[in-house]
């Protein structure tokens, strides 16, 4: 009830390029945010991290922002300070946020609310230059860009100041100042994505003839790990069925390229079904040793589609590749659009764009508009969806798509009552995730602020 009270209020003011644990926005418009800036000119970038940020928050600097003396501020107040038990001993808790409470992202982002205003001040007030100053803040992790290093150098001093009035300081070891053009190693790695820009000659640069191409790509790091997670299950089902090992590595693969689908991602894609070919021949052959190659080709893969070598059961299981996912490129959420401002269109339409949805449920909800068939009314970021059968499958319906569609989930409990279903429904859900790897989802975040939107 606090946070349902306070979110509205801080909604209204929190900055433009705050992104984290603010939905709808998400890691994808950060990234959209830090292309805007830094696609038309080289520019020196500071990629900065926040030293144990949600534990060391200053519980008196937080309650002075709340601004209000109403019995919210006294609740949270003794939420901040009720301590923890660990066993039998009773620890005091002087300062930071709960970690894990369901305020606790909002407290967070509240904490750290001013700090874009406060790095915008080491440029001129005018709006050519405050464009050149390019600001981008997931949770505690942030990103300041500016074509002169004095500039970002002069950042990095202001947020190490501003931080210490909060109880925060900069985490040394992830804090890095690199060029994206120029340099040892140029470019940054933010999210799970690493965004540098590349020489290329003047007639491949576009019409402008910059002499350089901004590219988004995965990270190496993230790609490793994909890579290490894919290997993890293949190795601990070596004795399974050939259907279980699939329906272990699909939804890996699936959501891993859901996430990186936005960017320049084909090229990797194709590598990685390289890779997830050799460690899948490899779990074959094992269970095999005496058999020849052709007879574990035939065993395991399957010709369909107008491709030879398909990872399948004989019962239809498929593996999934990567480089079936399609590339959608990822419209930035406008700057100080919010979903508190009313505007539910706007917001329909987005969610209906979402690069993270199944492409199921996305055809369902394009299909009815961005309504809900029973209620009516059209689905929001945070809403929780089920496929329905029009026809209940019980009574003969068709796994087709003309006997789906999307409903809101207590909807389809009260559709499900009256239309002659027998037995238990099952509950499956398409939820939209961020890749878990990157995404720190068990921090809080940061909303942003009205100071305007340069990258908007």
């Amino acid at each position: 009830m606090v946070k349902i009270a306070l979110e509205p209020e801080w909604e209204a003011v929190f900055e433009a390029n705050s992104y984290g644990f603010r939905r709808p926005r998400g890691c994808h418009d950060a990234i959209a945010a830090i292309f805007a800036s830094v696609s038309q000119k080289p520019k020196w970038v500071l990629d900065a991290d926040i030293a144990k940020c949600f534990d060391r928050i200053s519980h008196n600097a937080l309650l002075q922002k709340l601004n209000n003396t109403t019995p919210i501020r006294k609740k949270i107040r003794e939420w901040l300070r009720a301590g923890v038990m660990d066993k039998q001993d009773y620890l005091p808790t002087r300062e930071g946020t709960p970690q894990g409470g369901v305020i606790s992202p909002l407290l967070a982002n509240m904490a750290l609310h001013g700090m874009e205003m406060e790095v915008r001040k080491v440029v001129p007030n005018n709006a050519v230059k405050q464009r050149e100053l390019g600001v981008v803040r997931y949770a505690d992790d942030f990103v300041i860009m500016h074509k002169d290093r004095e500039v970002i150098e002069a950042a990095k001093e202001i947020v190490n100041k501003w931080l210490k009035g909060i109880g925060l300081e900069l985490k040394p070891e992830k804090t890095r100042m690199a060029h994206t053009l120029e340099g040892k190693e140029p470019g940054l790695d933010f999210l799970g994505f690493n965004v540098r820009q590349y020489k290329v000659g003047k007639s491949r640069s576009g019409k402008t003839g910059k002499g350089f191409k901004t590219l988004i790509k995965p990270s190496t790091k993230s790609i490793k790990a994909h890579k290490e997670k894919l290997k993890t299950v293949v190795d601990n089902h070596k004795a399974a069925p050939q259907a279980a090992l699939i329906s272990k590595l699909n939804p890996i693969i699936r959501g891993w390229c859901n996430y990186h689908r936005t960017v320049v991602s084909k090229e990797i894609f194709g590598k990685l079904d390289r890779y997830l070919w050799e460690i899948t021949w490899k779990w074959a052959s094992g269970r095999h040793p005496n058999k020849t190659d052709a007879w574990i080709t035939k065993k395991y893969w399957k010709a369909e589609g107008g491709r030879q070598w398909n990872f399948m059961d004989n019962k239809g299981a498929k593996l999934l590749l990567h480089s079936e996912t399609e590339i959608v490129r990822h419209v930035k959420v406008k700057g100080t659009a919010s979903p508190m401002d009313g505007n539910l269109v706007y917001w329909s339409k987005r969610l209906r764009k979402s690069p993270v949805i199944s492409t199921r449920v996305l055809k369902l909800m394009n299909r009815q508009k961005g309504k809900c068939t029973h209620c009516g009314m059209l689905f929001k970021d945070g809403d929780k969806w089920e496929v329905d059968h029009i026809l209940p499958k019980s009574l003969g319906g068709k796994d087709w798509y003309t006997n789906l569609q999307l409903l809101h989930d207590y909807c389809h409990h009260e559709k499900s009552r009256t239309d002659g279903s027998k037995g238990s429904r099952t509950r499956k859900r398409d939820r939209k995730a961020e890749e878990p790897d990157e995404v720190k989802v068990s921090r809080p975040v940061l909303k942003t602020s009205r100071a305007g939107d340069s990258l908007a």
